[in-house]
C-alpha cells in the first residue's frame, strides 16, 4: 500500500493519495482544483486513479474531486450523511457510516464523525495485504495533532445561527463513540496542519494516533472525565475569525465547483494593452510583489496580493468571483511563477487570470500612503483600523481601533466610515498591504501604518524609555 500526502503550505491544507501497488489503483482523497499533482504522481507509481472523495463540505478550499473524476473517468464518492440540509447537490455515489471503498486490496471505509459539520466522515484504511484490521484514519477536519475541527463555521462562514453548540456537542459524541474506540497504533493523518482556520491551534506535525491524542491532547482530559460542558466551553473559547470568502466555498463545494478542463499556458500580456484595460477598468492588476517593494511604487487600482507566503488565501480576501468581474493581470518573472500563482488562485476559486506582465512599465503609478507610529497621535483619522484575527487584537491594540480581519473587511465595508481617512495596520504589514490595497481600489482614504501594530509597540515603549530618563 501506498500513502502519499500532498500538502499546500498556502492553505494549509492536506489531501491524500492511496494506492494499491499489487493492482495499481488509486483513490485521491480531499484534492484540489490543480490536479496535476496527483495525476504525476499517480503516473510515478504506475497506477490509474479509480475513485475520488473528500471527507466533507469543505470552507477553505474548493474542491477538486470533479476535477479529478472528470480528467481521470474516476468514480466519485462523497458523504450521504448529515441529514436534508447537508446534501451535494452533484451526482456522485453516497457514502453512509460503514460504508466502504476498494481499491485493490485496499479498504477504505467511512465513518461519520459529525460536529465540524454534520456530513463529515473520516476513513479507516486497512491495508488488506498486510492485515484485516484499521492502522489509519483520514481525519480530514475532525481531529488534527493536538486539536480538533472548530465547530462553529456554519454560524461564522455559512449563515448558521447557534449551531456551534449542537456542533461541539456532536464533536464530543464523535470522540466517545468513533475515534476512543480505535486501538491507539491507528495513525491518524488530518486534512490540515498548523496555519489554518479551521481550528485555534493545529501543530505542524503531519500526522498523529490515536494514543497520542488520547493521552496529551488539550481535549483528553475533558473525555476522560466526561466532561461534556468543560469540553464545549474550552473548544468554541478563541477560535480564530473565520475569513468571508468561507461563505462561498461552502456554497460552491455543495453545489460543485465548475469544472475547468485543461487549462492553455498564460501568456505574457501586451503593456500598452494593460495599461488601457486598467485606465479603462476592464482588467484589474495584480501587484505580486512584498508589501515594502508595493510601497515604493505600485500600480493606481492595483490590489496588492503577494507571491509568497499565501497567495490563495489573500487573493480570496480580496477577490470575490461572484461580483468582481474584471480578468485579472498578474506581475510575475515569467510564465513560471504566472501559472503557479494562477494554481494558487484556482484553489479558491478565481479563475479568471487574462495572462501576465513582467515589469510596471507604461502602467498608471501611484505610490501608497504611509503613517509614522510618532505621527499617529493628533492625525486626523476618520478611523483606525486593526485588520488583525480579534485574539490578536484582544492581546493588544492602538487604543481606540476598531477590529475588522483582513479576510472579512470587504464584506463588511457598512462598519466603515463614509468619509475621511482611515489608518490601518497588522501586525508586521503585510495583511495590512493586501487589505489596504482593496480598501483603496473601492474608494477609501487609506494610510498605512509603517511597520503596523510592532513599529508601533516599538515606539511607545521607546518612547516610555526616554520618559523614564
Amino acid at each position: 500500500m501506498l500513502i502519499e500526502r500532498i500538502y499546500d503550505e498556502d492553505l494549509a491544507q492536506a489531501s491524500y493519495l492511496i494506492g494499491c501497488q499489487a493492482n495499481g489503483t488509486a483513490v485521491v482523497v480531499d484534492g484540489r482544483r490543480d490536479i496535476a499533482v496527483y495525476q504525476d504522481l499517480a503516473a510515478k507509481n504506475n497506477m490509474r486513479i479509480v475513485a475520488v472523495t473528500e471527507t466533507h463540505i469543505h470552507a477553505d478550499y474548493l474542491s477538486g474531486t470533479r476535477e479529478l473524476a472528470a480528467a481521470t473517468g474516476a468514480t466519485i464518492y462523497v458523504s450521504g450523511e448529515g441529514g436534508p440540509d447537508w446534501q451535494y447537490a452533484f451526482d456522485g455515489t453516497r457514502l453512509f457510516d460503514g460504508d466502504a471503498i476498494t481499491v485493490g486490496n485496499i479498504s477504505i471505509q467511512a465513518v461519520h464523525t459529525p460536529g465540524h459539520t454534520p456530513e463529515h466522515l473520516s476513513f479507516l484504511v486497512t491495508d488488506g495485504a498486510f492485515s484485516d484490521q484499521p492502522g489509519y484514519l483520514l481525519s480530514g477536519d475532525f481531529v488534527f495533532s493536538g486539536d480538533l475541527g472548530r465547530p462553529d463555521l456554519l454560524d461564522e462562514a455559512a449563515g448558521g445561527v447557534d449551531t456551534r453548540f449542537e456542533g461541539a456537542k456532536q464533536l464530543f459524541r464523535s470522540l466517545q463513540e468513533k475515534f476512543l474506540t480505535l486501538p491507539d497504533y491507528v495513525q491518524v493523518h488530518p486534512a490540515h496542519g498548523a496555519g489554518s482556520a479551521c481550528g485555534k491551534a493545529l501543530g505542524a506535525i503531519p500526522s498523529s494516533t490515536v494514543g497520542y491524542e488520547r493521552l496529551y491532547s488539550w481535549w483528553g482530559p475533558y473525555l476522560a472525565a466526561n466532561d461534556e460542558q468543560g469540553f464545549i466551553d474550552e473548544l468554541l473559547d478563541g477560535q480564530p475569525d473565520a475569513h468571508a470568502y468561507f461563505g462561498r466555498m461552502k456554497r460552491e463545494n455543495r453545489d460543485g465547483p465548475a469544472i475547468m478542463g485543461e487549462r492553455a499556458p498564460l501568456t505574457e500580456l501586451d503593456q500598452d494593452d494593460v495599461a488601457k484595460g486598467i485606465a479603462a477598468d476592464t482588467v484589474t492588476f495584480i501587484d505580486t510583489r512584498t508589501a515594502d517593494e508595493v510601497h515604493t511604487g505600485t500600480v493606481a487600482g492595483s490590489l496588492n496580493i503577494p507571491a509568497r507566503p499565501t497567495p490563495a488565501t489573500h487573493g480570496a480576501w480580496v477577490v470575490n468571483p461572484e461580483t468582481d468581474n474584471n480578468p485579472l493581470v498578474l506581475l510575475a518573472s515569467g510564465q513560471d511563477q504566472a501559472q503557479e500563482l494562477w494554481d494558487h488562485l484556482v484553489r479558491v476559486g478565481i479563475d479568471n487570470v487574462a495572462g501576465y506582465v513582467t515589469s510596471l512599465d507604461g502602467l498608471p503609478a501611484t505610490t501608497p500612503k504611509l503613517i509614522q507610529p510618532a505621527e499617529l497621535e493628533g492625525f486626523d483619522t476618520a478611523m483606525v483600523l486593526d485588520v488583525r484575527n480579534r485574539t490578536e487584537h484582544t492581546a493588544g491594540h492602538i487604543p481606540g481601533a476598531h477590529q475588522l480581519n483582513g479576510g472579512r473587511v470587504m464584506w463588511h465595508l457598512d462598519e466603515l466610515p463614509a468619509d475621511g481617512t482611515i489608518v490601518s495596520y497588522c501586525q508586521s504589514g503585510l495583511r495590512n498591504s493586501v487589505a489596504a490595497s482593496a480598501l483603496r481600489r473601492a474608494g477609501y482614504d487609506v494610510v498605512e501604518l509603517d511597520g503596523s501594530y510592532a513599529a508601533w509597540t516599538a515606539s511607545q515603549q521607546a518612547r516610555e524609555t526616554v520618559s523614564a530618563n
